[in-house]
């Protein structure tokens, strides 16, 4: 027979929680901290981002004041010389084309735009700490909980302290995506250079090699298929939060999808998702296939 919490004492049946009065003044005394700190430093925060809104603002003008076949050529040639692969450089000039005559390109552009801007800074982050967590296991148990929070924390959750510190506009939002994005750029790193064979390690200690010598002429080089996975991973979540952060000012693709949610234009949402898409797709597949070449460069080398 089941127990029933008329027949038990209170404090069995209803948890002993901290008093409702007790959160609600703690909370207060902490968004009133955040918030006056907020205040003194502002300027200065204003100040140190103001190079990020900068940069953005004019790769956003190259992209969108290009003429569109100048810009179709240059991503065909990147991709082709980064996948050598002609079915990814066709895939990549049929779905531009899409993308064009449905009327998307400008905001294709804007979302291009960020997304390279995004994981540009999770590389310049990324790599420096998942080198130093590769060279430190006592940072590494203390960096991987934080990554773990990072990851699983709902990404609305970033867009709060994001907004209070930054206020609503284009840097919030990348500073949002950067830090969804970066996780698995560090976590990446680190794996790869771990995973670099010790006997090669050996071998460059044998030869007199440096720490930053064996750094950077061992184990970045042999772990840089693994860091092209970890880049690769880092621009399909930077698409994939950039949806999200245009709830705080941030337009391109994301804004019309946000948009046609609100409004319910089936339509709209459908199209601005397709270019997301191709996207997502060009990125994975000329990553993938550049970090295969890199693989298979590196046997061949150190086979």
């Amino acid at each position: 027979m089941a127990l029933q919490c008329s027949y038990l004492p209170d404090v069995m049946c209803n948890f002993p929680a901290i008093s409702d009065t007790i959160i609600r003044e703690a909370r207060k005394n902490i968004d009133d901290g955040f918030r006056s700190i907020v205040r003194a430093y502002g300027a200065v925060i204003d100040a140190v981002v103001q190079p990020l809104q900068w940069f953005l603002n004019d790769l956003e003008w190259l992209f969108t004041n290009t003429p569109w076949i100048i810009v179709l050529i240059v991503m065909m040639a990147i991709v082709y010389f980064a996948s050598r692969n002609i079915k990814i450089v066709i895939g990549t000039a049929i779905s531009m084309i899409l993308i064009g005559v449905f009327g998307l390109w400008n905001d294709t552009m804007i979302t291009l735009a960020m997304v390279t801007v995004c994981t540009l800074i999770a590389i310049v982050i990324g790599l420096p700490l998942g080198i130093l967590m590769a060279r430190s296991d006592r940072l590494q148990s203390i960096i991987n909980p934080t990554l773990d929070v990072m990851q699983t924390m709902p990404s609305f959750v970033y867009l709060i302290p994001v907004v209070v510190i930054f206020g609503i506009g284009k840097v919030p939002g990348l500073i949002a995506v950067v830090i969804y994005a970066v996780p698995p750029m560090i976590r990446l790193t680190n794996l790869g250079i771990r995973l670099v064979d010790k006997e090669v390690l050996e071998a460059a200690d044998a030869f007199g090699s440096s720490h930053s010598q064996k750094l950077f002429n061992v184990q970045i080089p042999l772990a840089l298929p693994t860091i092209m996975a970890g880049i690769n991973q880092t621009i399909m979540m930077s698409l994939a939060m950039v949806v999200v952060a245009s709830m705080v000012g941030v337009g391109g693709l994301g804004k019309n999808t946000l948009q046609a949610i609100n409004n319910q234009f089936f339509t709209v949402g459908f199209l601005n998702g397709f270019a997301l898409v191709a996207i997502a797709i060009i990125f994975d597949r000329t990553s993938q296939a550049y970090g295969k070449r890199l693989q298979k460069h590196s046997e061949v080398v150190h086979g």
